[in-house]
This record gives C-alpha cells, sequence and structure tokens, in this order.
C-alpha cells in the first residue's frame, strides 16, 4: 500500500470540496442568515488542507493500484464528511461535532436522517448546504473527480468501480473518464430541467435549487419541516415524482436513449421494467388498503400512495403524509421497498432491483436443483446468462447485507430503541432512505439516539452508500498486506 498517492489525491478531492463552499457562502453573505463566518473558516480550513496534501505530497506516475483505490474512496468519503460538518458545527446550529458529523454523512451519502429538530429557523446558507453536499454525493464527489482530472490514468478505473452503485460496472465508452463525464452530463441536465420546472410552477429560485439538490441525488434533505407536504400542491408533487422516479433509473440507460439513440435497449432492459413493475405494484397496493383503512377517496389514497411509495422505493425521503399513522399493510409495502430500492447505477440506495430479480431467480433454481441435482440450470436474466462470477458477488453482497442489517438492529435495541425503531433506523440508514418508522418516523428525528447508536448508523450510511465490499474490504488483515 504506497500513502502517498493516496493522500496526494485525497488533498485533490477536499480541495473541490472545499471550494463547493463559496456556492453557500454566496447565499448566507445575500441573506445575512449569520452563518457567512461558518462558511469562511470552513472553506479555508478545507482548501488549506487540500492544498498542503496535494501540493506537498507527490502522486506516482503509475497511477494507483485497486487495493489503492479502494481504500482512497472509502477515506475520501470518511474525511470529506468531516470537513463537510465543520457548516454545521462552527455556525451553532448543531452544537455537538458527533451530531454535525452524522449530519453531513447523512446528507453525502444522501440518506435525508436529520438531527436538526427546526429545520425551517435555520440560516439559508446552511440549508443549501445541506443539499449541496447531497447533489455531490448522489453521482459521486469520487465521480466528479474522475471526470475533471486526466492526470489519474488507469486508477480512474478503479475509483470508478470503487464508487459506482450495483453488481457489475458497465463501461459506456472507451474511456472510464469520459463514462464519467457522460454521467454526470444526464445528471447535471436532469438537474437544470427540474429546478426550471419547479419555477415554471411558481418556486422561488432558492426553493427550487434546494429541493433539485435534493431530488436528484435521491437525497431528501429539504429547507421545509414539513417535507413537499409544505406546499400541499399537487404540480409541485408531480414536477418531484416524475424526478425521483428519473433518478431511480439506471443512468447508463440514458446513454443509450439519448447519445446512441437506441430507445428499444432502453424500454427493453429487464431491470427498467422490474422497477416500474415494483413500483406500481406497490402504488396500487398502498392505494387500495389507504382507501379500504383510512376511507380516502381514489384520488387521495393514490396521491398519497403514488408518492410515497416512489420516494421510499428511490430512497429519496420525502414525504407528504406522516405514513406512520398508515395501516400496517401499507407501511410493511414502503419496508418492502426500503429494502428493495432503486435500479444499479441510479442515485438511489437499497439492494437494488437487479440483485432481487438475480436472487429471486437463484432461489428458483435451487429449488428445481432440489430434484434434479444433476441438471444444469443457467441463470438467465435479461436474454442473457449471467456469468457465476456476477451471481457469487450478488449471493455474497445479499449475505453480507442482511448480517450488517441483524448486527446493527441489535445494536440499536441494545441502546433502548424499541424494535420497530431500531430496525427501520438501520433499514433506512442502511439503504439511504432517511425517514424510518416508529420514533424515526418522518415527522421525527435522529437527534434523540446515544452516541453509539448514532455512531453505528453512519458506519450503515457509508457502508449502504459504498456497496458493502468497498469499505468492509479495509477491514480484511489481507488487504494491508504490503505489495
Amino acid at each position: 500500500m504506497r500513502f502517498k498517492p493516496v493522500f496526494h489525491y485525497l488533498g485533490m478531492v477536499l480541495t473541490i470540496l472545499g471550494l463547493s463552499m463559496l456556492l453557500p457562502l454566496a447565499f448566507a453573505l445575500y441573506y445575512g442568515g449569520g452563518d457567512s463566518l461558518a462558511f469562511v473558516l470552513s472553506l479555508v480550513a478545507t482548501i488549506s488542507t487540500g492544498l498542503i496534501l496535494w501540493r506537498l505530497i507527490p502522486r506516482n506516475k503509475e497511477g494507483i493500484s485497486r487495493r489503492e483505490a479502494l481504500f482512497l474512496v472509502a477515506l475520501i468519503w470518511v474525511v470529506a464528511s468531516a470537513f463537510s460538518a465543520l457548516p454545521f458545527w462552527l455556525s451553532g446550529a448543531i452544537e455537538c461535532f458527533l451530531d454535525a458529523y452524522f449530519e453531513a454523512v447523512s446528507g453525502l451519502t444522501t440518506t435525508g436522517a436529520t438531527v436538526l429538530t427546526s429545520i425551517e429557523t435555520q440560516p439559508q446558507g446552511l440549508l443549501l448546504w445541506r443539499s449541496l453536499i447531497q447533489w455531490l454525493g448522489g453521482m459521486g464527489i469520487v465521480m466528479l473527480f474522475v471526470a475533471m482530472f486526466p492526470i489519474l490514468g488507469i486508477g480512474a478505473a478503479h475509483l470508478f468501480e470503487a464508487e459506482i452503485p450495483g453488481p457489475q460496472v458497465e463501461r459506456l465508452t472507451a474511456r472510464i473518464r469520459d463514462t464519467a463525464k457522460i454521467l454526470w452530463q444526464v445528471y447535471l441536465g436532469l438537474s437544470l430541467l427540474q429546478a426550471l420546472l419547479l419555477r415554471l410552477a411558481g418556486v422561488s429560485p432558492f426553493e427550487a435549487l434546494v429541493t433539485t439538490f435534493s431530488t436528484m441525488p435521491t437525497g431528501g434533505f429539504l429547507h421545509l419541516d414539513l417535507s413537499i407536504g409544505a406546499y400541499d400542491c399537487l404540480l409541485i408533487e408531480g414536477i418531484v415524482a416524475l424526478f425521483m422516479m428519473a433518478a431511480g433509473v439506471n443512468f447508463g440507460l440514458y446513454y443509450y436513449l439519448l447519445w446512441r439513440h437506441q430507445p428499444q435497449r432502453f424500454f427493453a432492459n429487464v431491470e427498467l421494467r422490474a422497477y416500474f413493475a415494483f413500483l406500481f405494484g406497490a402504488i396500487l397496493f398502498v392505494g387500495i388498503d389507504l382507501v379500504r383503512s383510512m376511507g380516502l377517496s381514489v384520488g387521495e389514497a393514490l396521491r398519497y400512495a403514488g408518492f410515497q411509495s416512489i420516494s421510499i422505493m428511490t430512497t429519496t425521503g420525502f414525504t407528504t403524509a406522516d405514513f406512520t399513522a398508515w395501516p400496517e399493510f401499507s407501511r410493511a409495502v414502503l419496508l418492502a421497498l426500503m429494502l428493495i430500492g432503486a435500479s444499479a447505477g441510479s442515485t438511489g440506495g437499497g439492494l437494488k432491483v437487479i440483485r432481487v430479480l438475480v436472487l429471486v431467480k437463484l432461489a428458483y433454481r435451487q429449488i428445481l436443483l432440489a430434484f434434479n441435482p444433476r441438471a444444469v440450470i443457467p441463470l438467465n436474466l435479461g436474454g442473457g446468462t449471467l456469468p457465476s462470477g456476477i451471481v457469487t458477488r450478488i449471493a455474497g453482497f445479499a449475505i453480507l447485507y442482511f448480517t450488517i442489517l441483524v448486527g446493527a438492529f441489535l445494536i440499536m435495541s441494545a441502546v433502548g430503541l424499541d424494535q420497530t425503531t431500531a430496525l427501520s433506523s438501520v433499514l433506512a440508514t442502511l439503504g439511504n432512505v432517511g425517514p424510518g418508522m416508529g420514533l424515526v418516523g418522518p415527522a421525527e428525528n435522529y437527534l434523540f439516539i446515544p452516541a453509539a447508536g448514532k455512531l453505528t448508523l453512519i458506519v450503515c450510511m457509508l457502508v449502504g452508500r459504498l456497496e458493502l465490499f468497498t469499505f468492509l474490504a479495509l477491514f480484511s488483515p489481507s488487504f494491508w498486506k504490503w505489495r
């Protein structure tokens, strides 16, 4: 393990992060909310540290190895979260640094779980920063780094693979840097389109910016205590729901639709079809349950069920209603959506739809082999046979995912949380959803959770965003053996 190139590139990323603080600083100065000094100090600290690491530690001309890339990506997310926490802490909005770090990790990992008890009283610069770090973390701050700097060479591929969500990394172009640029162009284009539509719907420029920065990364942080429900506007809900669904789609598919002009490859994608099947099935079941159990009209039921199902499955976490007061069946469906999550290659979290499909097919194949053990049954998906390596990786991912889920649930129960709150808090953070059930529902926050519980959930957020293997590889003794 060569630490010099790792810290050299870490310095470059911290410099980018520090420069991004200029935007909320401008809003802080314009609105005069009292958080200007906090951003100045945070900006200086972040850029200074970044420049020291970047300029004083030489990079290796050979690039970085896969092992170094894994370490660098994990280190970037841990360290960047610490510097992202500075504005919250220095402004006095969050007095405890652990709480500020929780908020920053929640933002960068696009989880949207907050420790703030009153959001609307916070200064505009800080509210914009909460959303901006989500937007940076949504497509991936490392992905932005790869797209901006051609000097990485072969190390760019290792960094890309370490951060991109999904069971298999698909290169859209021959050069990994071009792939990263295309994905960021799609992300930026959709963000600009949503902000424009929100402005046309009557939302102020500041609110349009904050909402967009929270929607496209499927983050969930907003400037409103009641989330999207505060608008009580069907048009705004529809715009946000549309872009939440768009953010839950594999961004690589947009390349084939918009760049390659291959709509058949977009609409024939098996994961995309399953994604919408799960989504619309959940909307239908929850809508029927709300009509039957709560006496809502069909229109009201579909409005609430539609928005909330999209928000939960894409792991955005916006709310238009307190779903913890919904019937048991509806809440169970939402919990299932938290577990499934969005598509691979999207900004959403969770297990991912493609992994669920593979696991179902794998389970069915094992059933067939139970009474015909000598049969050779290939695992086909989307018109092709999946390589055994990918199937093994997905099975291993699922085992790790549920192991962490159970282990974190036991820890959260041990710190004093009831079972509903303990389980949903872990599901909501491991899946990067945000609001859970019980005491961490959409009308509540995570401030009351003890320090040990917050540390556990911080690990869950980081592990969930980095797709388990990137983060957990660091805990293997063989990872640190000198090459």
